[in-house]
């Protein structure tokens, strides 16, 4: 299967058989680090392609529940990454060493980088929360690689990227010393002697700027190494994100055929939260007891939005989708929710306009009106990144969106204890949202392990009544347990036996000659 070339007909052939025969080289792949630039040019078979990306996802969802059990970037962090990394894909691990020859099984890995880099692009440039989602996660293993490489590594990375950025002399090293070792108590002579710093304008690192974390020299800014990152991962994050848009105009030539989009779908159906199965409670909750599994089984983003409900009987459009999406989830009926909401909001507009305005919204959300779609409760992930609230709204995650005051006064009123509130908020500061949320979790259940990581409003209350019920808190799957059951390579797969015993190609696979078509259309475009 070949991934790129020209398109001139009259010299396709030619390169395909010059790219045939040709050898990987190090001009090919000068470092072993990669912004990812150019699209492949070489071929590799249908069982390579689907390897690949099958390996790559893999190691992207690891990184996806390590987020949210893990503090992301902390020692525990790295140390669990590197572990999983070292035991089942340690080429990730691979660091580049200048002047050294390049073996030919590290140019390999090479090629295996760069090619499933490229083919999950195809797969998760289908929607913005795939691409998002696909940005983030490559972004956090971009960054974990970079800072596993030495200084000569970084300045011939840069060098090759184009990203002009050169280290200060020792001389400004000495002249400055003083001043640089204020940027961060680490910062001792030693240390300052033995890092590396570059001199860039001011404006490129504000958010270093903000938080004071550099040195400010005549409208330049010095950054150390370990905080140089946040530059060229900005760049890498800009160009990925164009890369991804881009692609995504350029498929839809793809949606003509029905054998390679289930290759790619495979690969990205787990990639966000599991859609929570509204059907799995059903009737399981009656309203008259909402008030009270408010109380002790909701997350705070939920019992927010009841107790708003209950005081002004009334919630703005995102916060009765958030919430009334989540009443569906945990077990309330069609006709219970209407009468719910009825009955709420009833008292503050009226009933007549309340079953003009609102009521087909509801019928709408089961799946009874429109165009019948069942729709599923909102994930973690969609309500901390998706429809932030303005003035007047209560919906959102409250760890995300409230300010840290306000955060604790909320958590003061539901009896928190002084020393669990300082901790959610720390976690709140770096940004950590779900673990935070696991935290209340933790703290409100008087458990020390919720042995389950946040991902879902409705799956915080069906541990949560777990517990009530005097179970142990069952640990949700892994993103890597679900990669292992979800992405299953179709070469894996015993092909069918026809009548005289002879395995017969399936329906989903592609010989080379139409691969080769769709994803060098697909390279062109991209270029």
């Amino acid at each position: 299967m070949q991934f790129g070339g020209t398109p001139k007909q009259g010299i396709r052939r030619r390169n395909r058989q010059l790219m045939l025969n040709s050898e990987l080289s190090v001009e090919s792949y000068p470092h072993g680090l990669m912004m990812y630039n150019d699209p492949p040019t070489m071929n590799i078979s249908l069982q390579d392609f689907e390897l690949f990306a099958f390996e790559r996802v893999k190691v992207l969802h690891y990184l996806d529940s390590l987020a949210i059990s893990v503090v992301k970037n902390s020692a525990a962090y790295k140390d669990k990454l590197t572990e999983f990394l070292r035991k089942n894909y340690p080429g990730f691990l691979k660091t580049t060493v200048v002047g050294t020859e390049v073996s030919g099984a590290e140019l390999e890995w090479r090629k295996r980088d760069h090619v499933s880099h490229f083919i999950l692009r195809l797969a998760y440039c289908r929607s913005e929360e795939l691409r998002r989602w696909f940005l983030e996660k490559e972004l956090d293993l971009f960054k974990f690689r970079f800072l596993r490489e030495g200084n000569s590594s970084i300045q011939e990375f840069l060098q090759i990227n184009k990203l002009f950025y050169t280290p200060i002399s020792e001389k400004e090293k000495t002249r400055f010393a003083s001043s640089l070792s204020k940027i961060s108590i680490e910062m001792n002579e030693a240390a300052i002697e033995k890092s590396c710093y570059y001199r860039v304008p001011f404006e490129e690192v504000l958010n270093l700027v903000s938080n004071r974390r550099v040195f400010l020299f005549e409208g330049d800014a010095f950054v150390p190494q370990k905080e140089f990152l946040s530059i060229v991962s900005t760049q890498f994050r800009e160009h990925l994100s164009k890369a991804l848009t881009l692609t995504a105009r350029s498929l839809p030539h793809l949606e003509e055929d029905d054998r390679l989009l289930p290759i790619l779908r495979s690969f990205n159906q787990n990639a966000l939260s599991t859609a929570y199965d509204p059907k799995r409670n059903e009737g399981n909750v009656s309203i008259s007891d909402l008030d009270e599994l408010s109380s002790v089984s909701y997350p705070l983003c939920m019992r927010e939005l009841h107790r708003s409900l209950k005081d002004s009987h009334h919630l703005r459009h995102w916060g009765r989708m958030q919430y009334g999406l989540f009443l569906k989830g945990i077990g309330v009926t069609l006709e219970d929710s209407l009468k719910f909401w009825r009955q709420e909001m009833g008292k503050g507009i009226g009933i007549d306009k309340f079953d003009k305005e609102h009521a087909y919204n509801i019928r709408h959300n089961y799946g009874k009106e429109g165009k019948r779609t069942n729709y599923t409760p909102y994930s973690c992930m969609t309500i901390i990144t998706k429809n932030p609230p303005a003035a007047q709204d209560h919906h959102g995650c409250p760890f995300k969106h409230t300010s840290p005051d306000l955060l604790r006064q909320k958590l003061r009123s539901y009896k928190a204890s002084s020393d669990v509130i300082e901790q959610i908020v720390e976690l709140v500061k770096g940004q950590h949202f779900q673990i935070a949320c696991q935290k209340y979790f933790e703290a409100t259940h008087k458990v020390e392990d919720a042995s389950f990581q946040v991902t879902h409003p409705n799956h915080y209350f069906d541990e949560s009544q777990r517990i009530l019920r005097g179970e142990q808190p069952g640990r949700s799957k892994s993103s890597r347990e679900i990669a292992d059951a979800a992405f299953t390579p179709a070469w894996s797969v015993p092909l069918p036996k026809s009548e005289n015993g002879v395995s017969q190609n399936p329906k989903n696979d592609l010989d080379d000659t139409e691969l080769d078509q769709m994803l060098l259309e697909y390279s062109e475009q991209i270029k």
